[in-house]
């Protein structure tokens, strides 16, 4: 009997492990995967008030004071922006402003942006976005 509830314990930590695979799978997926042509982009008021450049691309993430998993996105922008110093960093605190929140649909947090020179959305993530993701994304911008 004993051995049958390790193996139902073990099958179970498997799908689990696999769940949270595919998972951070789609989740990347869906940041990448969407072109330019399906975010139209955002007018002259709203790139001033979020603070984007005109000159070059910029990362935006939403953070919040009590969210654990938005250091880790501080650092892995700050360590991109960093390497690429023509991208802006933009850091927008949901508390003090969910009215930015709102016109960007953000749900969760962390959220992650990239904005081009023009103020076009070309990468979105939920969620801890790697640096190789972030860097890959900047480069074709900064083409």
């Amino acid at each position: 009997m004993s051995s049958s509830w390790i193996a139902v314990a073990a099958a179970l930590i498997a799908a689990f492990g696999l769940a949270l695979v595919v998972g951070r799978l789609m989740t990347l997926r869906s940041g990448l995967i969407r072109g330019a042509k399906e975010w139209p982009a955002l007018d002259e008021e709203d790139v001033a008030e979020l603070g984007l450049s005109r000159t070059g691309p910029t990362v935006l993430h939403f953070t919040a004071p009590w969210c654990g998993p938005c250091t880790a996105v501080r650092r892995v922008v700050d360590q991109v922006c960093a390497d690429l110093p023509a991208v802006t960093h933009v850091e927008i605190d949901m508390d003090v402003n969910p009215e930015a929140a709102r016109k960007l649909s953000v749900l969760s947090l962390p959220t992650t942006f990239i904005f081009d020179a023009d103020g076009r959305q070309r990468y979105r993530a939920s969620g801890v976005p790697t640096a190789v993701d972030l860097r890959s994304a900047l480069t074709a911008l900064l083409a």
